[in-house]
């Protein structure tokens, strides 16, 4: 299944959203760091949410979807310039994978762009269509994407929509390429809905573009005009499914989890009919963006619990062996068996039930089928609750839930009947059920075998390794915040961190270097600014995760430094030296001569005056 979105669905979409012009922003969410969320509010009307998937797709959605509760800068950022803002216009840039949909309220107009090739982007701009924020900077060799630039849209493609016969004739003679590679590239169709425009001119995909007669190409431009026409003047969208067994799963399903479970077997999709796809295979649905909510609905709507999940990676919470792994699939899989197998003595009960109260059921059935030829499936829905041995009545799927008598002759266990079947058909369907589930407890069991046997060598390997003395290294996933630059710890284990060039100087000196610290640089060329933390260091650890060898310190991050102390500038003199000392090593005067003539020339550490406290007056010698 592929999951890009073509020129063609972005048409169909634009013209989907623009339905609802005059909708007005609700929210906006980031689950995901490659998705955006836009929930939009029409009066009267359920909240729509516009799922945006970087590079992929935009689509509408009404699907229930977990939120993060802290939002993301992006998302901060549409909230303050979008929110309660009106939907005024949607429009794609000629007929490329761009979307702009624009919005206005009392501070002006804004207009959030969607850019669906490549790695996507998002970007919103002011009514001067300067950047206010894109989801992420970009540079092409035509434009930048980034804060207080002027958007330059992509360079544009052939509208096909545009084309007039004499120039689409002009692009075949200049093409010595096979027909569908033209078309796809050169008339900006893209593989599928070229490969439909040779369907219905009836022309080979692999004919020279170049030696096609006038009559093909005659046919071409009408297989063509069509298509943009069923395009422009359509609606909905068509999916294809795989075999017969997919597409009766599909029209069976009753419910979301139902149609999600179909939509495995969805194959291709599309705003318009494609003849090269199975027509007996071809659903339609309401909208373009149903579709998409049916085969990517539940992938996207968990975008958030991917967002934690991974977050858990990057933090090392789940940093665990491989026989921890192994040892929860088992248990997951042991589960699952005893689910099946449950499953299915539950269903090979009821069967039975069934055969055993045969002329209770039959009863059922005959009296249904009567009624509902005297008064309709619809009128035998309603008054089936006043029924003492029906619950329910489901004429969409014309079956009836019935109770079966208990040991006292009352209403006891309930069961779905099909109306069009026999007693004994509708027992079956349930013994086939519990074929299906015993079967799916078989391969549970296989698969619990397999994972038991590979704990097995995990452990011996694990073993093995413990007896030798050898350790398992175990990768760090997670980044503390001063590993952004130089860092070292000095005597009592403070932290003494230094900038890497000169951003990372302005960084360091805005955003970590409090009043209680202290500031160091060496008075050399290309010298960094460095900060001595008073409270931030590394102190011994007591933790007895994981064997340590001898001679290997555990250490832990620590925040409460220089108890008693209220100034760096109280520390030990020689900490100032060793700090002083850093700032020197971490300068360029190590790369030439002249730098290591400045370093012969330099004074004693030792006897420089204290560093100077950020924000003070302090007029003494260099810094350090």
């Amino acid at each position: 299944m592929r999951e890009q979105s073509s020129s063609f669905e972005i048409a169909r979409i634009v013209q989907e959203l623009s339905e609802m012009v005059g909708a007005r922003v609700r929210k906006s969410y980031q689950p995901h760091y490659e998705q955006i969320v836009v929930r939009l509010n029409r009066k009267g009307m359920p909240s729509t949410d516009l799922v945006i998937v970087r590079g992929l797709r935009a689509y509408c959605s009404n699907r229930d979807r977990p939120m993060p509760t802290q939002p993301s800068q992006f998302a901060m950022i549409l909230r303050k310039h979008l929110n309660n803002s009106r939907l005024v216009g949607v429009r794609q840039y000629g007929f490329d994978r761009v979307i702009q949909m624009d919005f206005e309220h009392g501070g002006g107009r804004l207009s959030l762009i969607i850019e669906l090739f490549r790695d996507g982007n998002v970007l919103l701009l002011d009514q001067e269509g300067v950047i206010i924020r894109p989801l992420t900077h970009a540079r092409y060799a035509s434009r930048s994407l980034k804060k207080g630039v002027t958007y330059a849209p992509p360079p544009e493609a052939i509208d096909p929509r545009e084309l007039s016969v004499g120039s689409l004739n002009e692009i075949l003679a200049r093409s010595d390429h096979a027909l569908i590679r033209t078309l796809a590239s050169r008339v900006n169709l893209g593989r599928i809905y070229g490969s439909a425009a040779c369907s219905i001119a009836g022309i080979d995909e692999d004919a020279q573009s170049n030696s096609l007669t006038e009559e093909q190409k005659s046919s071409l431009g009408i297989a063509l005009s069509k298509m943009l026409a069923n395009l422009d003047e359509g609606e909905g969208g068509n999916i294809w499914l795989s075999d017969r067994k997919s597409k009766d799963a599909w029209n069976s399903a009753v419910n979301e989890s139902d149609r999600d479970s179909a939509a495995a077997g969805i194959i291709e999709f599309s705003p318009i009919d494609l003849p090269s796809m199975d027509e007996h295979m071809r659903e339609t649905t309401a909208s373009l963006s149903d579709a998409y909510d049916f085969i990517f609905g539940s992938h996207d709507a968990a975008a958030f619990i991917r967002r934690e999940e991974e977050r858990l990676i990057e933090a090392g919470d789940r940093a665990e062996d491989e026989s921890s792994k192994l040892s929860r699939r088992a248990s997951q899989q042991r589960k699952a068996i005893e689910k099946f197998n449950q499953r299915a003595t539950i269903t090979q009960e009821l069967g039975k039930s069934i055969q055993d109260n045969w002329g209770h059921v039959d009863s059922i059935l005959a009296q249904l089928n009567n009624a509902v030829e005297e008064r309709g499936w619809l009128d035998i829905a309603d008054i089936a609750h006043e029924v003492e041995w029906l619950d329910s009545v489901d004429p969409a799927r014309h079956t009836v839930v019935a109770f079966l008598p208990d040991e006292d002759g009352e209403p006891g266990a309930s069961v779905t009947l099909e109306a069009s079947k026999t007693v004994h058909q509708n027992a079956q369907r349930y013994f086939e059920e519990a074929r299906s589930q015993k079967n799916k407890a078989k391969g549970a069991l296989e698969a619990l075998e397999k994972t038991e046997k590979s704990k097995k060598t995990a452990d011996k390997k694990a073993a093995k390794e413990a007896a030798s003395g050898k350790l398992r290294g175990r990768k760090r996933t997670r980044r503390f915040w001063f590993e952004k630059y130089r860092w070292a710890i000095l005597s009592g284990g403070h932290l003494f961190i230094g900038g890497k060039d000169a951003k990372g100087n302005d960084m360091l000196v805005r955003k970590h270097l409090s009043t209680s610290d202290l500031y160091f640089h060496a008075d050399l060329h290309g010298a960094p600014s460095c900060s001595l933390k008073l409270k931030e260091g590394l102190v011994p650890s007591n933790s007895q995760e994981g064997p340590i060898p001898m001679g290997v310190a555990s250490m832990r991050i620590s925040q409460t430094l220089g108890d008693g102390l209220d100034d760096a500038r109280e520390l030990d003199s020689s900490v100032f030296s060793e700090a002083a000392q850093m700032a020197v090593c971490w300068s360029r005067a190590w790369g030439g001569e002249g730098g290591l003539q400045q370093l012969h020339s330099m004074p004693d550490p030792a006897r420089f005056p204290k560093p100077r406290r950020p924000g003070s007056h302090w007029q003494g010698g260099p810094s350090s």
